[in-house]
């Protein structure tokens, strides 16, 4: 498997840094990403039933939470070195509109992570504010119900995930990222999927979500930029993965 893997996996480089609020909304929101990675569904019923599959997955209470959007990408290196990659994350700009949403209070292990709106904003009065751990206006929290580094024996697909509770700001639900072997059968190439799955709207309230222009807009916006998080996040991981098959 190593050896395909090493096959499959140039060295190309790293995704830019975004340096600005203007750069985070070109690179995150604009750009249409190489690959689409929202699944759609045939049906209401399927994406219901694949929803339902992925919660109970998670351990995530059907009756309480309801899945808002799926995402999936492929990435070419093991699904214990893309998760490893996941939880040694610090919130760069590589990956993260960090500028429009600054992440700030993030802990060592990824058990707690504070979001705020433009964050990083040059004033007069931040070295101050950010000495008393002030940010500015926070969008929402993460914080751990479970991270899974080491699948489970009942598990035959490798699978490892992080499942989050989101509160504060817009989002009211959970917030999981998921990885697993390939399955072939499904037409999947690369030897490991990556997820993002959300359980939340703008109002917090799934049963909202179709009552709003303002929300379906912010669910293309945000679809936009999970798509881009999600490609970046991919080169990212395959880059550093082909330096070390390369050294």
């Amino acid at each position: 498997m190593q050896t395909d893997i090493k096959k499959r996996v140039a060295i190309n480089k790293p995704p830019t840094k975004s340096t600005s609020i203007f750069s985070d909304i070109q690179n995150f929101l604009l750009t249409k990403p190489a690959t689409d990675t929202l699944i759609n569904f045939k049906s209401m019923a399927d994406r219901q039933n694949y929803s339902h599959r992925i919660m109970q997955r998670l351990g995530i209470d059907v009756d309480e939470y309801a899945i808002l959007n799926i995402h999936q990408i492929g990435v070419n290196a093991p699904v214990s070195y893309v998760f490893q990659e996941l939880l040694q994350w610090n919130g760069d700009a590589n990956c993260w509109p960090n500028h429009i949403a600054t992440i700030a209070g993030i802990d060592e292990r990824l058990r707690g992570i504070k979001i705020f709106f433009l964050g990083f904003i040059k004033n007069p009065l931040q070295q101050w504010f950010q000495k008393r751990k002030f940010w500015g206006i926070k969008l929402f929290e993460l914080n751990a119900l479970k991270i899974t580094q080491v699948p489970e024996q009942s598990e035959v697909d490798n699978a490892r995930y992080m499942l989050f509770r989101c509160s504060g700001g817009y989002p009211i639900g959970i917030f999981a990222i998921y990885t697993r072997s390939a399955i072939v059968e499904q037409g999947e190439k690369e030897p490991t999927q990556l997820f993002m799955v959300v359980g939340f709207n703008f109002y917090g309230r799934e049963k909202w979500s179709q009552k709003s222009i303002i929300n379906s807009l912010w669910e293309k916006l945000h679809d936009r930029a999970t798509a881009n998080i999600l490609n970046r996040l991919k080169q990212l991981c395959e880059w550093r993965f082909a330096k070390i098959q390369n050294k």
